[in-house]
């Protein structure tokens, strides 16, 4: 008996329901917890799914994970705020679930936390990255010029050519993915969509 007791103690608690439309208001202040909960643990994630990185794709002379460390570091001796550091740290954390589209995925994530010009600058850096390689696989290098009169071409084109597509050296001193963790937590843990962050710009 004792054993099945605390069998039951330590269960997660859970809803009512097996259909949404018969939950409680019970069985949702329950989940708004639990929800709450895990997304304080957000930035834990986030840095897990980074260490995912160093075993992704393969074929290059450094893990996409020292990439995105090259890509940060080279961002902050640039002298870019935390948003884009944070941004040029993630920047390529969708290459395991979304290949195909990684950008889209990379800015979905980080778009509540950081300005809309952060988010942009992930959403196209795919497209504007194809300039330094494209024509070698038979495609249109120049796919960037599309976006020429949007207001944050100059910015995208800077993350591309001075902290993307020079992040493949084997030899270049990345700060370590610890360094960064401060800066992780700090970005992703800011309450979602905050008019004092997020700027109505598109």
């Amino acid at each position: 008996k004792i054993v099945a007791m605390q069998d039951k103690m330590t269960m997660p608690e859970t809803v009512s329901f097996h259909r949404m439309d018969e939950g409680t208001e019970d069985d949702y202040a329950l989940l708004h917890k639990q929800e709450q909960n895990f997304i304080t643990a957000l930035p834990s994630r986030i840095v897990s799914a980074l260490e995912n990185l160093e075993h992704s794709l393969s074929g290059y002379q450094v893990s996409r994970l020292e990439h995105s460390l090259q890509t940060a570091t080279r961002a902050e001796q640039g002298g870019a705020d935390k948003e884009l550091i944070v941004a040029a740290l993630i920047h390529d954390i969708g290459d395991d679930l979304a290949p195909e589209n990684h950008s889209q995925m990379a800015a979905a994530i980080i778009r509540p936390y950081v300005r809309a010009e952060v988010t942009w600058i992930l959403e196209m850096h795919g497209v504007f990255q194809m300039y330094y390689y494209a024509d070698k696989i038979g495609l249109n290098k120049h796919e960037r010029d599309r976006w020429r009169d949007h207001h944050w071409v100059d910015s995208c084109e800077k993350f591309c050519r001075d902290w993307d597509q020079v992040s493949f050296d084997p030899s270049f001193p990345s700060k370590p993915l610890d360094y960064f963790i401060p800066l992780i937590c700090e970005i992703f843990s800011r309450p979602a969509f905050s008019p004092d962050i997020i700027s109505s710009d598109t």
